[in-house]
């Protein structure tokens, strides 16, 4: 494998015109580039590249030999399960400056549908006890490229009009987690939703911004979209959230340079009113660790729910590797921040309503195979922690359940899909050990006459599964089955104007699909995908 390094001159980096030849061909699976500092660093992305991915490698220099040779088994072995290579990795010359617009050149010569890269804001190691700043030891090199390739992939995007979805992966994790138990910036796993008048619109974070697809009028209508939604530079995660009346909620980390030097990261939140029609103004919630810039730009993928008398909480992982908590009432008047303390606790939280109108918080211990819960009845009583719930989440698989009071997760010890809820002596086991990440669904769904809980996640290469038991009886088991196709984001369900489950993926060609269920006594069917 030979080395190459490859320059053209840069394109278009702010148009919304798209450019002839570039982005992803309508019903292929596009390519996705890896940027990284080194050879080694590409690894890990390529090992958990499912069969039949089309990989493109961009390094800011060779390595040493070591490194390369690494990156040549990884390619070998890749090859091996009939992933395939856009020719040889690019390196790009780290002494010539401008960063940010050699990989915006090398990706217009890829033209990918997918960015992964590394993580842009590495927590720290250490405390420099004299300057009372953190110390992170993560290569410099690495947190430079991450960032050059955010800002690359959003100037391509905006280039080429179509959508770009970017991971970040975060900076410690074992070698072996994949894609899914290690992203900095976590995928929504509610990201379908209906409106007001009942239409259904499907919200999802890429390189530049917020894309939105909305649902026609009649069922005959082509969805529109994907609409790249007005916003600040946001990171490429989010969290979608039904307000109790009936609005969405976008909630994510905007991350803008400061006049005095350093970076600062907020957690962002707009509301869509009505179906189709703009978002809201994006308004900033804070960082717990604002007085620090260095310590803020740490701060975790914030997680949120809201309770019976309408207020938000919101949730993140501060600086401490403890959790913040802050509410916003219906008014719009925010609290304070509140530091939980309590278990350290890893970027990973979930939280959903109680049945009896208070809230409930799940977050993944950083330093066990355990998870904390924190729980608060009403704005009149304080936070109460429980160290010692029986649940023990596979990394990135964390995630509220349809239903009030609980929380699904993985299994850390066999990735079977499980259900808790507090009070639990143990988690119910509803199978499904295939696959990874969190696990999505609808309750109260019409099954032959029968109300029933309905559940998506990602199976074996990403492929859709769909499972369903009768509400309020895990114990009764699921039956899952494969939808057929694969999808690059966490499946989604949402009920439809006429009380219909509607399961929604975005292909590996970049374009959405919705399959409808069909009402009747054959038991939960499905249309077929349909392709916006």
């Amino acid at each position: 494998m030979a080395r190459a390094t490859r320059r053209r001159a840069r394109r278009g980096e702010t148009s919304r015109e798209p450019l002839p030849g570039t982005g992803p061909r309508p019903g292929r699976a596009a390519p996705v580039a890896i940027v990284v500092a080194g050879p080694a660093d590409a690894v890990p992305f390529i090992r958990s590249e499912p069969a039949g991915s089309v990989i493109a490698v961009v390094c800011l220099d060779g390595g040493g030999d070591a490194e390369y040779r690494a990156l040549e088994a990884a390619v070998t072995e890749a090859r091996g399960r009939g992933c395939v290579f856009r020719g040889e990795p690019f390196f790009l010359d780290a002494e010539a400056g401008n960063l940010t617009g050699r990989i915006l050149d090398t990706l217009h010569d890829i033209g990918p549908l997918r960015v992964r890269t590394l993580d842009p804001d590495p927590v720290h190691d250490d405390i420099d006890k004299e300057r009372k700043l953190p110390v992170v030891n993560e290569p410099e090199a690495r947190g430079r490229v991450a960032r050059s390739a955010l800002r690359a992939a959003r100037r391509y995007q905006l280039a080429v009009g179509t959508p770009v979805f970017v991971e970040c992966r975060r900076a410690g994790v074992e070698a072996g987690l994949p894609a899914e138990a290690c992203t900095r910036y976590p995928l929504p796993t509610r990201w379908l939703m209906a409106g007001t008048d009942g239409r259904l619109s499907a919200y999802l974070p890429t390189a530049a911004g917020v894309v939105r697809w909305t649902e026609g009028a009649t069922e005959s209508e082509r969805w529109r979209g994907p609409e790249l939604l007005e916003g600040p530079e946001l990171m490429p995660g989010l969290t979608v959230l039904r307000g109790p009346e009936g609005y969405a909620h976008l909630i994510g980390l905007s991350r803008s340079k400061r006049r005095e030097g350093g970076f600062a990261v907020e957690v962002v939140c707009a509301t869509q009113y009505q179906t189709g029609r703009p978002v809201g103004p994006w308004t900033s919630i804070g960082n717990p660790n604002g007085a620090s810039w260095q310590k803020a730009r740490e701060v975790g993928f914030p997680a949120a729910t809201f309770d019976a008398a309408g207020v938000l909480h919101l949730f993140v992982r501060n600086f401490g590797h403890s959790v913040s908590a802050r509410r916003q009432s219906p008014k719009g008047v925010l609290s304070g921040w509140e530091t939980l303390g309590g278990m350290r606790t890893a970027d990973e939280l979930t939280a959903f309503p109680a049945g009896d109108g208070g809230v409930h918080m799940v977050a993944r211990a950083r330093d066990a195979r355990a998870a904390v819960h924190w729980y608060r009845r009403d704005a009149a009583s304080g936070w109460m922690e429980d160290r010692r719930i029986p649940v023990s989440p596979f990394p990135g698989s964390l995630s509220a359940a349809p239903e009030a009071g609980l929380v699904r997760f993985r299994y850390a010890a066999s990735n079977e899909v499980c259900v808790w809820w507090p009070g639990a002596q143990a988690p119910i086991g509803l199978g499904g050990p295939d696959g990874v990440g969190p696990i999505g669904g609808v309750t109260g769904a019409d099954i032959q006459g029968w109300g029933c809980t309905v559940l998506v996640r990602g199976g074996a290469g990403g492929v859709a599964v769909i499972g369903a038991h009768p509400d309020g009886r895990p114990d009764t088991g699921v039956w899952w089955a494969e939808s057929g196709e694969p999808s690059l984001v966490p499946p989604a369900a949402a009920f439809d104007s006429r009380g219909r489950v509607v399961i929604a993926t975005v292909g590996t060609d970049g374009r959405l699909r919705v399959a409808r269920q069909q009402l009747g006594p054959t038991g939960l069917e499905f249309t077929r995908w349909d392709v916006q």
